[in-house]
């Protein structure tokens, strides 16, 4: 279990290095795009379709690695007050249902999106970039997450989580 644990330890650095990496470029991007167009009097086509593909990168990959963290937005006032044996029982659910809409919405619809759009050759306005590129990070981020699911299910399994 030590060899698993170390190896979500990994990847959850490297996505971490990942979107700071990302976080880092749209602001870069903004403020070059203020820049040009206030200073400069010159506005740059390209910054804002850049903005907009690093906003949907760092939002779906931040998912996976909030999901990796047990961090995402939850409603627990319920759930708290909950046995200890239906806390386990919640928690496999929820962590089910995390999976379930990985696999089908991000991984198999995220996939047929890739095709459709590598299929037909569409590129981005600006950038000239094909879109499936782009589009290729919602099944990268459902593969993540339904690993995180499974990892979690283990550790409620073993009695490590508990909340």
């Amino acid at each position: 279990m030590k060899t698993i644990d170390f190896i979500f330890g990994r990847v959850n650095k490297v996505l971490e290095v990942m979107l700071i990496g990302i976080f880092g470029l749209l602001v870069l991007d903004v403020l070059w795009q203020v820049f040009s167009r206030y200073i400069l009097g010159k506005s740059f086509s390209f910054t804002e379709e850049f903005a907009r593909f690093s906003l949907i990168w760092l939002s779906i990959l931040g998912a996976a690695y909030l999901n990796a963290k047990r961090e995402h937005l939850s409603m627990d006032f319920l759930f708290k007050k909950l046995s200890l044996n239906n806390k386990k029982k919640a928690l496999y659910l929820i962590e089910l249902l995390i999976f379930l809409f990985a696999l089908v919405v991000m991984v198999i619809g995220g996939f047929n999106l890739v095709y459709i759009t590598l299929h037909l050759e569409q590129l981005s306005g600006t950038l000239r970039i094909p879109l499936g590129y782009i589009y290729a990070i919602l099944p990268f981020s459902g593969v993540l997450i339904m690993c995180f699911s499974l990892y979690h299910i283990s550790k409620i399994y073993t009695h490590q989580i508990t909340e």
